[in-house]
């Protein structure tokens, strides 16, 4: 498979798309004045304790404070090594993210599950200053999400902190390998530190694992001497930038090259990599073309379409997709695909095709939550596991933790994907100011008959009296023409004189009645 990294780098926004075989499958957007905190370490200070919540509010020097359940809160060192230990003997998947958290993603959901944990009231007392670190970005209403479990990614190995605990992620299958790297870390770890070798140590030589682990040591020991300096809130670790990010956590032996199209931009991450992975600087290229690299490669119109709530299958056939602040919800249609044999054969087609567009749009627009897909519904059992197999193998090659239950009888697919940054639609969108985000107005026709009612309502105290409507166009237009007859009956009836005005800065939901003296 050919697989490339596009940066588009300027002075106010980076984008990073990962394309694969000529396809953009992910798109990654940090824009100077709202970076991602996920990855920030801070110096925080509980402000607020809730015990019916089991969770506390930690201000971390934001506009809103983080929020930090019981479960990511760190007792001592027993119960971190419980969930390791716990985690080490799972079934769960842990995923190879980019800020290295879906690898231990096991380990904070065991810890959820968990009933031994100790009361958050009795473990944490308002005022406290703790270190924390970001593992969602706020979203919408809700403040970052913080964990004391912190975690340091490299290229090659994350450092956990006070664990004695060698992790290998569960992305890497050959035992060999696995073991290989396993006997290595054990060689060179620290008394008192955990690690977990990312996806990409596959294949590193000792002196890489080690360069990759004597950088995070010295990383985490500037991070002890600044916590040990400074006073609650305050940031203590800024977490690399999109485009170093990139190269860390996208830039995998499966990448061909990674192309930038800033000069600058270039420069520094030729540095980046020339000192920290040498044998990185051969796959990386400066675009210099006139045509800017986006539109060269169609991830423009890609981007655009990605914006879409309805996208067209081949076959005639199109999904409708919906964000809500719960869910997401998708939807399968024939639409103009009439099929060439059984009801049930084009409905299976239908959904099979769908399948691959939707494990795409998931992974493209960035999709997390609970998301609910209405496929059409299908008679025979072996079509709804044919469906389930397909869909399945179709989100292996996503790298955020999913999990996908079986069909229902009502031919629904229901799965929760990792949510740690904002879906494509709200990164780049906002709520619309003219329908206040409800995705509908009120018809002109609606509006024209609330006229009609409320001047209907004003009339018997206002005999002979004049006034002036002033609406929206579509409306003006109703009420001069198919609605004519009916302001007329109410002008004959209370001898009223009404006066028309079309205003087109106005909301079609909106009008105006002022009475004339």
């Amino acid at each position: 498979m050919n697989c490339e990294i596009v940066i588009n780098a300027t002075s106010y926004e980076t984008r990073v798309a990962l394309l694969e075989n000529g396809q953009v499958v992910e798109l990654y957007i940090e824009r100077k004045r709202n970076a991602s905190l996920v990855g920030n370490i801070y110096k925080g200070k509980i402000a607020r304790i809730l015990p019916g919540m089991q969770s506390a509010f930690v201000d971390i020097g934001l506009e809103k404070a983080a929020f930090l359940h019981v479960s990511d809160v760190f007792t001592d060192l027993m119960d971190y090594q419980w969930l390791v230990n716990g985690a080490e003997g799972s079934h769960q998947a842990a995923d190879d993210s980019h800020q290295a958290e879906e690898e231990i993603s096991s380990l904070s959901l065991s810890g959820r599950n968990r009933t031994e944990h100790l009361p958050i009231e009795e473990t944490l007392q308002e005022g406290q200053e703790l270190m924390v670190q970001v593992s969602k970005d706020p979203l919408g209403t809700k403040g970052a999400r913080v964990t004391t479990y912190v975690t340091i990614p490299g290229r090659y190995l994350v450092l956990m902190p006070n664990v004695e605990h060698i992790g290998i992620s569960r992305r890497l299958t050959n035992e060999e390998e696995r073991e290989r790297l396993r006997a290595i870390v054990e060689k060179l770890k620290k008394p008192g530190y955990g690690y977990i070798a990312r996806t990409m140590s596959e294949k590193c030589s000792e002196y890489e694992l080690a360069r990759d682990m004597e950088f995070l040591h010295l990383l985490w020991e500037n991070i002890q001497n600044k916590n040990e300096r400074v006073s609650a809130s305050c940031m203590l670790y800024n977490d690399l930038d999109l485009a170093f990010r990139s190269i860390r956590d996208l830039l995998h032996n499966d990448v061909d090259r990674l192309i930038i199209d800033s000069d600058k931009e270039y420069q520094r991450l030729l540095d980046f990599v020339r000192n920290y992975f040498p044998k990185l600087e051969n796959r990386i290229e400066h675009y210099d073309g006139n045509e800017p690299v986006f539109d060269v490669l169609g991830i423009e119109l890609d981007i655009s379409r990605a914006l879409g709530r309805k996208v067209w299958l081949k076959s005639g056939g199109y999904i409708v997709i919906d964000q809500t602040e719960a869910l997401v919800t998708i939807d399968v249609n024939t639409g103009k695909y009439v099929g060439k044999e059984t009801l049930e054969d084009t409905i299976l087609k239908t959904n099979l095709e769908a399948v691959k567009e939707i494990a795409y749009q998931i992974r493209l627009r960035n999709l997390g939550g609970i998301i609910i897909i209405d496929y059409i519904d299908m008679e025979r059992e072996e079509n709804r596991q044919k469906l389930f197999s397909a869909f399945s193998e179709a989100m292996a090659r996503d790298r955020a933790k999913n999990t996908i239950l079986n069909v229902s009888e009502l031919g629904l697919v229901q799965m929760t994907r990792k949510r740690v940054r904002k879906s494509l639609e709200r990164t780049l969108c906002e709520p619309c100011p003219y329908c206040e985000a409800k995705g509908m107005v009120k018809s002109a026709l609606t509006v024209c008959y609330e006229i009609l009612r409320k001047l209907h309502r004003m009339s018997p105290s206002m005999t002979g009296a004049r006034f002036t409507v002033s609406a929206h166009p579509s409306v003006i237009d109703l009420l001069y023409d198919e609605e004519q007859s009916c302001l007329e009956e109410l002008e004959k009836q209370y001898g009223l004189h009404v006066t028309l005005k079309s205003d087109s800065s106005l909301h079609q939901e909106n009008f105006a009645i002022k009475q004339l003296h």
